[in-house]
């Protein structure tokens, strides 16, 4: 299934069969988080504004693995044309590697000249018929170019999920003559550990002219935090830079959201107790997944003033720590929680064998039909 020549822990995905079911699980993934979300509304975990914003990432996300699909459905056929193979992250993400999006990154720039310079899909699909029919043989050239024309239209149409996705805002109202609230959220494909992470941020603006509107400050605004959006950074660290370079932008409320893991029996070789109990539940194709999903919270706790220059002071922010976390104040946020997603089948085996660490963790167990009971 898996060349692993690569290196030991990012694997090609040479077998056909093998690949279409990598896919067709990450797209049922997705559309399983969807519910999951309707369900976290629901309990009052998120507001609809934040629903919206989860679930655009999350359609960013399908179709970028929808486009990685058309552009490996032929892999581990003769085609005539070597082009290699998805490599994925078995060991700590269950990803693609971000060296993937990349690539697909480049694509997208030259998409539309591809398309230029391509027959018609109705042109391919015709001369395959002509193929079966009058030379009685399997058309796996054409194929090859069908899904290829159909790798760069996906791409074409873009709303994909990129390596940086840049920072948007949205305003929340006015919390004062002069003072205005934001939000805003960006997201990033982390290369490090090959895992989306989604940042939503809530502020106030005391600026002259509204955020999104300042052609000096928004720019400014949107290169600082996506070259702080490094997950190996904390909450509390990206917080506090921000709050220190822009003195008329008051950082209330950070969150951080690691879509991942990815654990799959048949893909991944993750050590902990989710990889014993996936293999002990023996679940069918695609019922042999769980999805880590992990929010990180810091929250403003008062505001102090600090001299700036001579005669004036500007607000900074005090963020609340939690002391009795797992990692205690170290851990630079106000309350981390986990979450996971999983079918019933590993769901029955986690409960039966009761792995430590898990009692604090929320579970989602959702079916086929996307029905999701929470734990």
């Amino acid at each position: 299934m898996a060349d692993l020549t690569l290196s030991q822990d990012h694997v090609g995905i040479t077998d056909t069969f093998a690949s279409r079911r990598y896919f067709a699980k990450f797209e049922g993934i997705m559309q399983h988080m969807l519910h999951v979300a309707g369900v976290m509304e629901a309990e009052g975990a998120l507001d609809r504004d934040e629903i919206d914003i989860l679930t655009r990432y999350a359609a960013k996300l399908t179709h970028s693995f929808r486009a990685l699909s058309y552009k490996y459905l032929l892999v581990g056929r003769e085609t005539g044309r070597f082009f290699g193979s998805l490599t994925m992250d078995n060991r700590d993400s269950g990803f693609p590697v971000a060296a993937e999006i990349m690539t697909m990154a480049n694509d997208a720039q030259q998409a539309a000249k591809h398309l230029e310079n391509m027959p018609t899909e109705a042109r391919l699909k015709d001369e395959m018929v002509q193929t079966i029919l009058g030379d009685r043989k399997i058309p796996t050239k054409l194929q090859f170019a069908l899904s290829q024309r159909m790798y760069y239209a996906e791409l074409a149409r873009g709303d994909l999920f990129w390596v940086q996705n840049d920072p948007q805002a949205a305003w929340l109202g006015n919390v004062s003559e002069g003072r205005r609230r934001f939000r805003l959220h960006w997201a990033t494909y982390d290369s490090e550990v090959n895992l989306p992470v989604i940042y939503l941020m809530e502020l106030e603006d005391s600026g002259r002219i509204g955020l999104p509107k300042d052609e000096r400050r928004w720019p400014e605004v949107q290169a600082h935090l996506s070259a702080q959006a490094l997950g190996g950074l904390k909450l509390l660290t990206i917080a506090r830079g921000f709050d220190q370079d822009f003195d008329d932008l008051h950082p209330k409320r950070l969150r951080r959201f690691h879509l991942g893991p990815m654990y799959s029996h048949a893909y991944t070789r993750q050590a902990g107790p989710l990889r014993e109990v996936l293999a002990e539940a023996n679940a069918p194709a695609g019922q042999d997944w769980a999805l880590v999903w992990t929010e990180e919270e810091l929250v403003s706790d008062r505001v102090i003033e600090e001299k700036s220059g001579w005669f004036s002071t500007v607000e900074r922010e005090v963020f609340a720590l939690d002391p009795f976390g797992v990692q205690g104040p170290d851990l630079g946020a106000t309350r981390t929680e986990r979450s996971i997603i999983l079918p019933q089948r590993p769901y029955q085996v986690l409960e039966e064998k009761r792995p430590p660490g898990f009692a604090s963790v929320r579970k989602y167990v959702v079916s086929p039909k996307g029905r999701v009971l929470r734990y």
